[in-house]
């Protein structure tokens, strides 16, 4: 696999990205993994330590010469996608060495778009933990506002998003965020939102047992089985 040029063009990228993933897939597996996820769109039949391969060898080299660059390159692969895996390789894009300058808050409609039309878990929980997680941490105050913004909208996946991106934030955690993002979810019936707030408090209670044990004990009448559960799973109450 030969690294394509410095700030490829998107047409150029795309094609080169799908003879590596169609080399590197198992026909055999892909119909088991389009059905365990439930999806649509088919899949090349790429396991997720070869696909990470292949996206760090293709992209090794890449450059962008502007924001806009970047988010054309990124977009052109996410809306053209036709295999799963080709989705998958266009978040790695979007988290690559060379987009490191474009994790900034105005690169959020990128991953809006990826959210919004993922609508699915395994898109969602990576855009939101890997990408909109760490620009929330570099970016506290306007970040934190749209993720408020995001717990209290019409789109699931949106406020899923808003729930588990600071999933992996340790002690930078903003509780006081977490909580204003769980508040508008704790009786909703979704499972995907019950599952996220049990993930969140979990992952929060690694560093801060006693408040997350406070805060499940409050809010006990409005948290459903499953999101208690999951809460206190490392808890001794």
């Amino acid at each position: 696999m030969t690294p394509l040029s410095r700030s490829p063009s998107p047409r150029g990228l795309l094609p080169a990205l799908r003879a590596d993933l169609r080399k590197a897939g198992d026909p055999d597996r892909a119909p088991a993994m389009q059905r365990y996820m439930r999806s649509s769109m088919p899949y090349y039949g790429v396991p997720a330590p070869k696909l990470a391969e292949v996206c760090r060898r293709r992209f090794e080299g890449i450059s962008f010469r502007s924001a806009s660059d970047w988010a054309t390159s990124t977009q052109f692969l996410w809306r053209n996608a036709e295999f799963r895996e080709e989705r998958y390789a266009a978040i790695a894009l979007a988290a690559s060495r060379a987009a490191r300058e474009f994790q900034v808050p105005a690169s959020l409609p990128v991953y809006e778009e990826m959210i919004r039309t993922g609508a699915w878990w395994d898109y969602v929980d990576q855009v939101a933990i890997h990408l909109v997680g760490p620009i929330l941490r570099r970016f506290p105050s306007p970040m934190a506002a749209e993720m408020r913004a995001w717990a209290v909208g019409d789109d699931l996946w949106k406020r899923r998003t808003s729930i588990i991106c600071q999933v992996g934030s340790g002690t930078a955690t903003d509780r006081h965020l977490l909580f204003d993002c769980l508040e508008p979810s704790l009786e909703r019936r979704e499972f995907f939102l019950r599952k996220a707030i049990g993930w969140a408090l979990r992952q929060y209670a690694r560093v801060e047992p006693s408040i997350v044990a406070d805060y499940v004990s409050r809010n006990a009448p409005r948290l459903s089985p499953l999101s208690r559960k999951e809460a206190v799973r490392r808890i001794r109450l």
